[in-house]
């Protein structure tokens, strides 16, 4: 199951779609895809793989509902997203990510971007089902972001759900939804200080300042959503867009 598309000059490509992979390419203001699928979410040993390439070009990416991932005894389900920017800007807020009790999910991240790009990176993560709390069996994460074919930040761990279970109950903390963002603007020390004063302090560089980082949690997903969209609109207000509608509401 994959997906392979492109932009060069602001003009769509498609290079590769096997089913249930789908997509949506809407055009009014700018570019505008919505990832889709025909099945119900990563079942185990599905491989998917999503890869987009913008040259000259600017787009938004987002997903038509949330990502399920279903039980495993055994293998992993595994979800590849790579992303190749060039003198571009790219907008990806992702839906959020359900592991169902007993899921075992492999996500590999591969974002290469050169010095004039630009990008919005989000991705939701929940305590599972509404009857579930942090029942998943494994999530491994292994993501890489590159900026001018230098690792500017590497995410690579292994998280149990029974040891995230225990850490929210041993601290006692209420907030079990967890958003997560990865921004680079023109100006990352001017957006900075534009978060902070917004209110975002747990934002903050990477290695080199060459992106900014940060996670916003919350006890419902409503919260959750507004934060993301409030983010995004400072991202976008910093690029001198006006503020888009995803058409979700």
């Amino acid at each position: 199951m994959s997906i392979s598309f492109g932009f060069k000059n602001n003009t769509f490509s498609l290079n590769r779609l096997n089913l249930p992979s789908r997509y949506f390419y809407f055009y009014d203001s700018e570019n505008y895809i919505k990832l889709l699928s025909i099945g119900e979410g990563i079942f185990p040993k599905d491989r998917l793989k999503t890869n987009m390439e913008l040259i000259n070009s600017s787009c938004i990416v987002t997903t038509e509902s949330a990502t399920k991932v279903y039980p495993s005894k055994k293998e992993f389900g595994i979800n590849y997203i790579n992303v190749n920017l060039k003198n571009s800007n790219f907008e990806f807020l992702n839906d959020e990510l359900i592991l169902y009790k007993d899921s075992k999910l492999l996500q590999i991240l591969r974002f290469k971007a050169d010095e004039s790009s630009t990008f919005f990176y989000s991705d939701i993560l929940t305590q599972g089902r509404s009857y579930e709390h942090f029942d998943f069996d494994t999530m491994l994460l292994r993501n890489k972001f590159f900026i001018d074919e230098s690792l500017e930040y590497l995410e690579n761990f292994e998280v149990k759900g029974l040891d995230l279970k225990d850490y929210i109950k041993r601290h006692k903390n209420k907030n079990y939804i967890y958003l997560k963002v990865y921004i680079k603007t023109k100006q990352n020390g001017h957006f900075l200080n534009t978060l902070h004063k917004a209110g975002f302090d747990s934002f903050c560089y990477t290695k080199n300042k060459e992106m900014i980082i940060g996670s916003v949690s919350s006890s419902n997903m409503i919260t959750v959503k507004k934060k993301q969209k409030e983010l995004w609109n400072l991202y976008r207000k910093e690029l001198e867009k006006k503020e888009f509608n995803l058409g979700k509401q």
